[in-house]
C-alpha cells in the first residue's frame, strides 16, 4: 500500500489527533482559564442575550463562557468525541443553552446572518487553508454582529517564525499554521469585516503537560527538545524556553466587524 493510499485527509487528521483528548482539553488549565476568556466575557456581557457560533470549539471553554450571556451557543467542532465532552460538561454545569453541531469551518451548515457573535480560540491554527472559513464566518453573521479571533500567533521575524512552527508540527502533525497578527487582520479584512482592537498576550506552556495532552510521539518530543537545545540566543530569549523544555508563545484576540 502506498503512502498517499493510507494518508489522511487534514479533517480526519485533526479529529484523530484530538477525539481520544476530548476529556483532557475539556480540563486543561491553559484552554479552561485566562486572561483572553475574562476579556471576552465582559465583552459578551455588554452584548447579551445573542446567538453564539463557537468556530473549532474544543473543549468547549469559549461556550461555557459564553453561556451566561446568550440566548443560545451553538459549539461547532468536527470531532465528535470533542462535541459529545462538551454536551456532557454543558449538562454537568446546568448550561442549558448550548447545543452541539458537526462538521468543517469551510461549509458550515447554517443560514446567511443567522448568529450575533462569531468566535474561535485555539483552532484557526489546524484549519486547512484560512481565508474559506473567515468568509464562511462572514456569512452567517447579521449585520451589526461582531466577531472576535483568538489564537496563537507567529511573532513575525522569520527566525522566530520557523522554530514555532516547526515544533508545533512535531508536537501535532495536524498543525497547519500559526499566522502573525498582520497576516491575521490581512485575511479578517479581506473576508468583509473590518478589523478592530487587537490585544497581544504571552501564554507560558509547560511542557510535559503540552505534549502529553498531544500523546506526541517520543521520537518527536526528543526532535523538539533538540530544536530547543540548538536554538540560537534571540530564539531562546523569545521563547523563555526553560531547562525542562516549558517555554512561552505569542497569542493574539482579534475584535471585529461585519462591513
Amino acid at each position: 500500500m502506498t503512502a498517499q493510499s493510507t494518508a489522511k485527509s487534514q479533517e480526519t487528521l485533526v479529529a484523530d489527533q484530538f477525539g481520544p483528548q476530548a476529556a483532557a482539553y475539556v480540563a486543561s488549565p491553559v484552554h479552561s482559564k485566562g486572561e483572553d476568556l475574562d476579556a471576552l466575557a465582559a465583552l459578551l456581557r455588554a452584548r447579551p442575550g445573542g446567538r453564539v457560533l463557537d468556530l473549532g470549539c474544543g473543549g468547549g471553554h469559549v461556550s461555557f463562557t459564553a453561556s451566561p450571556f446568550a440566548a443560545e451557543v451553538v459549539a461547532f467542532d468536527l470531532s465528535s468525541d470533542m462535541l459529545q465532552a462538551v454536551a456532557a460538561t454543558a449538562k454537568q454545569r446546568g448550561l442549558g443553552n448550548i447545543v452541539t453541531r458537526q462538521g468543517s469551518v469551510e461549509t458550515l451548515p447554517f443560514g446567511d446572518a443567522e448568529f450575533e457573535i462569531v468566535l474561535t480560540r485555539f483552532s484557526a491554527h489546524h484549519w486547512p487553508t484560512l481565508p474559506p472559513a473567515l468568509a464562511e464566518a462572514r456569512r452567517v453573521i447579521k449585520p451589526g454582529g461582531f466577531a472576535v479571533f483568538m489564537d496563537a500567533v507567529s511573532p513575525g521575524p522569520a527566525l522566530l517564525d520557523t522554530h514555532f512552527q516547526a515544533v508545533e508540527l512535531l508536537r501535532d502533525p495536524s498543525h497547519v499554521r500559526d499566522y502573525s497578527v498582520e497576516e491575521w487582520r490581512e485575511a479578517v479584512g479581506a473576508a468583509g469585516f473590518a478589523p478592530g482592537r487587537v490585544v497581544c498576550r504571552r501564554l507560558p506552556l509547560e511542557f510535559k503537560s503540552w505534549i502529553e495532552r498531544m500523546r506526541t510521539a517520543k521520537e518527536h518530543v526528543r526532535a523538539i527538545r533538540s530544536l530547543q537545545q540548538l536554538a540560537p540566543e534571540s530564539v531562546q530569549r523569545h521563547f523563555e524556553i526553560q531547562p525542562d523544555g516549558s517555554f512561552t508563545l505569542d497569542t493574539m484576540s482579534l475584535e471585529a466587524t461585519p462591513v
